[in-house]
Formats: structure tokens, C-alpha cells, sequence
């Protein structure tokens, strides 16, 4: 796939080669970090109203290229189109909401000093950190690092961005058009390369990192950040579960179930995973699920359901867990061991299969979904907190949704609904346990960007002086008077 200078990004569906990208070494990583640190203060000094304006115009020009990049995101992950173009009118969003909120979430913001410090002035600043490293991944190759790019540019970083290796094209095409509104070089520059690539954007003089990707290399990426004392967000795989009431719409959870489950070859860290459906509407949601399923068609061409596996060794897991899920007594409903092609998966949906098994504990990455019945929604509820993930889950309930919902151990839920909390710009997306810390999009993707500074200062001067060696007694019997005054009587 490989020389030492460049890399060859390949068309999953035909494995012809889409283009050839350098493959940055890590001197040129050091010295393209050092130059984006060297940006950092004239970026963040510009303030945030003329940012604002400068991603504003960066989001028009992302809609007038609208077509050129979902084209270039269909020819390096072999999704369809449509899903295409839908990921980057999402990533278009983000970016205006992110340019239009920042400077309202990171204002300066005056703290009550209390009584004891009542002529102090007491503030907070939010503080860019300075060089943000981003590591993306290739199933979402656009919507996903711009959730960090964006936020991180927005809050008054400088970003350094590394895509995956099977999705560069998209990665170049994102600072390359950053860079035709940008007002000077180096505010966001994307390195392609190979993994090691990667390993040296966490090993250089970055001020924070941001990776998604497994749980595995996220570890190794949280290792060596914390060596150095370098502040991280992680953002991992999943293993999410969808929880079906017996008063839902069965034909709405089947059909966004399914959507969930299937689209994007099952290439979604939020993508449904495991269904817990009460005993009672089981056999009715698994006929309704499965006749919908048997009319999905994988392919390359316009109108097929989804697409080839992005990355070929993934097929060798999605197979594994269907193995692993036969063997343990799993029934077929649709598909199986004959599902898993050279390129393509067909759908496989399979039911009573074993809590213990990998096609229901581990990340499975492909179009298969775990259908199993459950005697209520305790148990429900018991079985999808029982992983070692936490990223997304579904719930399905006309009246019991927002109960259900509040007792899930993940970062997200929708209700009634899938997939939706990663496209509303206002609220924070990201995981607990093995699915990761920190969160992007929001308020609290902006404040991730940055780091708190406290200040203070006197007003006016009073004539009592805690803090000098020449502080009086009275000094001293008045602080604690005034404390036993304000707390002391309290009754519980």
C-alpha cells in the first residue's frame, strides 16, 4: 500500500486507487506542529467575531463544493451517495453553530465573591490551549473530526489533523478549504500518513489531542498523552443497545432499528447493535424488522442500500462474531456464516443469542443486529448497562421513554428516534467507560477546547489585610467570627 513517501488511497467498492497522498514523516509532523504553534496567537488574538466570520464563510464555501466532497467521501468509503451528502450537511451545521455560539459560551463570565471576599471582583477567562491535535476516523471521514476541528478552531486553537489512512482525500479537502478563507497559513493543516503518522502527532509539542477510533489505539493515544501531561478527549467504539417497550410504534422501531443497525454497512459507533424488546411485541417486531431487512441490497451502485466494508479486516471480526454466535446457539433470522463476501456483507439478523457471546459484548462493526427477548424492561435495562461500553442507546416507549432513558449507563440516548443526538449542534456527543471521556459538539465541545483562568482582584480597599505577616488579631478573631456568623448556626 506503501513507499516511504506516499500512500495510495483505494475505492473500497472497485480497489482502484483514488489517489496517492504523502505519507508525512514524523520531522515534518515536529516542524508542521511548531508552525501551527506559531499561529496560535495571532488566531486566538483575532478574537471571536472576526473567527466567525472567517468559518461562516468556510461553511458557505463547504456548500458550494457540496457535491465535490460527497463525491470524494463515496469514493473512499464506498458509502452511498446519499449518506454522503447527508454527512456533509451535517458537518456544514456544526460548523456554523460552533462560529455562531463560541464567543457567547467562552465569554468572560463574573463570579459572586461571596461576603468574606466581598470587595473582590472575581472572573473567569476561557483559554484556547493553543496547537489541538485531531485524529479522525474513516467511517465518518468529514462529520466526525469536524465535531473537534471545528469546536477546537472556534474556541482559538490551531489544528493539526490527521486522518485515517483510508479516507486522506477527504482530510486534504477539509484544510484545503480552510485555507482559501483562512486570513494567514497554518490555523488548520491536515497530515496524511500510515498509523505511524498518527503516533507521532501525539509524541510532538500538541497541546491537547483529540482521537477517535478504537478502544484499543485510544488507550495507547491516552498513554502517551499523559506522559507528557498533555490533556485528551476520547472518543471509541461502542456497542449500543436499542430498548423496546411493549407500548411502541413497532413499525417506527423496526424501520430506524434497522436504518440504525444497517446503514453504512454497519459502520457507526452509534449504530444499533443489540435489541432488548419486551416479550410481549417480540415475535411481531421480529417478523416487521425482518421483512424490512430481507429487501436491503449491498452495492456500488445509486439506489443500493449500502455499501462494502471500508476497511477489509473488519470482515474478518463481523464474520468471527457470527461464528461465535452459531456456535452458542444463535438462530438465523436473516442471514449468516454465507452473509460475509470478499467486500460486501449481507444483512444478518440474528436472535436468542447468548449474553456472553463477542456478537454481543464486543464492537462488531458490520450490518448484523442481535435481536433478543426480554420479560421487561428492568431487564432491559440491566442487560444494555451490562458492557463494558458506553456510548449511545435507543429507546423505544409512548410513555415510558424518558424513564428508561435516565436509568442507561452511555453519554446519549434518543427516544423514539436514532442516531439524532450526533446532528443537533447544540448538545455534547461522547461516551463513558471503553467508549471514551471528554465530549465534542455543544457548549461543551467549545469548553473542551479550552481551559479555565481564574481571576481576581480588589475593588476597593478595606482596612482589615488577611493576607500579610502584619495581619492583626483582630484581623484574625473578625474571619472567624464572621465565619461562625455566616455557618455555624445552620440546622440539617
Amino acid at each position: 500500500m506503501a513507499n516511504k513517501e506516499t500512500f495510495a488511497s483505494l475505492d473500497p467498492a472497485t480497489g482502484l486507487v483514488v489517489g496517492r497522498y504523502p505519507n508525512t514523516s514524523r520531522e515534518e509532523v515536529f516542524q508542521i506542529v511548531d508552525n501551527a504553534k506559531l499561529a496560535s496567537k495571532p488566531w486566538a488574538a483575532i478574537g471571536f467575531a472576526k473567527r466567525k466570520k472567517i468559518m461562516l464563510n468556510w461553511a458557505a464555501l463547504l456548500t458550494r463544493e457540496f457535491e465535490v466532497g460527497a463525491a470524494l467521501i463515496k469514493s473512499e468509503t464506498g458509502k452511498p451517495l446519499g449518506d454522503a451528502r447527508l454527512e456533509i450537511s451535517l458537518a456544514i451545521s456544526h460548523i456554523a453553530w460552533a462560529a455562531k455560539n463560541a464567543g457567547r459560551i467562552l465569554a468572560i463570565q463574573s463570579r459572586p465573591a461571596g461576603i468574606l471576599m466581598f470587595n473582590m471582583s472575581a472572573k473567569v477567562q476561557r483559554t484556547p490551549y493553543g496547537v489541538v491535535g485531531v485524529i479522525g476516523p474513516w467511517n465518518y471521514p468529514a462529520f466526525t473530526p469536524i465535531g473537534s476541528i471545528t469546536y477546537a478552531l472556534a474556541a482559538g486553537n490551531t489544528v493539526v489533523f490527521k486522518p485515517s489512512e483510508f479516507t486522506p482525500g477527504v482530510g486534504a479537502w477539509l484544510s484545503e478549504t480552510f485555507k482559501r478563507v483562512a486570513p494567514f497559513n497554518d490555523i488548520f493543516t491536515t497530515i496524511t500518513g500510515l498509523p505511524e503518522t498518527g503516533k507521532a502527532l501525539t509524541e510532538s509539542a500538541i497541546d491537547k489531542i483529540s482521537f477517535t477510533g478504537s478502544t484499543k489505539t485510544a488507550k495507547l493515544v491516552g498513554q502517551s498523552c499523559a506522559a507528557r501531561m498533555i490533556p485528551f478527549l476520547l472518543e471509541c467504539g461502542g456497542k449500543d443497545p436499542v430498548l423496546i417497550d411493549e407500548d411502541a410504534d413497532l413499525n417506527l422501531a423496526a424501520d430506524n432499528t434497522l436504518w440504525s443497525a444497517m446503514s453504512n454497512s454497519g459502520q457507526s459507533c452509534i449504530g444499533a447493535e443489540r435489541v432488548y424488546v419486551h416479550k410481549e411485541v417480540a415475535d411481531k417486531f421480529i417478523k416487521i424488522i425482518t421483512q424490512m431487512a430481507s429487501d436491503l441490497k449491498p452495492g456500488a451502485i445509486e439506489g443500493d442500500s449500502y455499501g462494502p466494508a471500508t476497511m477489509p479486516s473488519q470482515l474478518k471480526i463481523i464474520a468471527a462474531h457470527i461464528k461465535d454466535a452459531a456456535d452458542n446457539g444463535a438462530k438465523f433470522l436473516l442471514g449468516g456464516a454465507d452473509s460475509v463476501h470478499e467486500k460486501y456483507v449481507d444483512p444478518v439478523i440474528m436472535c436468542d443469542v447468548p449474553e456472553n457471546s463477542t456478537a454481543v459484548t464486543e464492537e462488531t462493526f458490520g450490518p448484523t443486529l442481535v435481536i433478543n427477548r426480554v420479560p421487561d424492561m428492568d431487564e432491559a435495562i440491566q442487560l444494555s448497562n451490562a458492557t463494558r461500553y458506553g456510548l449511545g442507546a435507543s429507546v423505544w416507549s409512548r410513555r415510558n421513554g424518558e424513564k428508561i432513558a435516565s436509568k442507561l449507563h452511555c453519554g446519549m440516548v434518543s427516544i423514539n428516534s436514532v442516531f439524532l443526538f450526533a446532528a443537533i449542534a447544540s448538545i455534547p456527543f461522547g461516551g463513558i467507560k471503553d467508549s471514551g471521556n471528554g465530549r465534542i459538539h455543544g457548549a461543551e465541545g467549545l469548553l473542551e477546547f479550552t481551559y479555565p483562568r481564574a481571576i481576581v482582584r480588589p475593588m476597593f480597599k478595606i482596612p482589615i489585610a488577611f493576607t500579610t505577616f502584619k495581619r492583626t488579631e483582630f484581623a484574625n478573631k473578625f474571619i472567624i467570627k464572621l465565619v461562625k456568623m455566616l455557618h455555624g448556626n445552620k440546622r440539617r
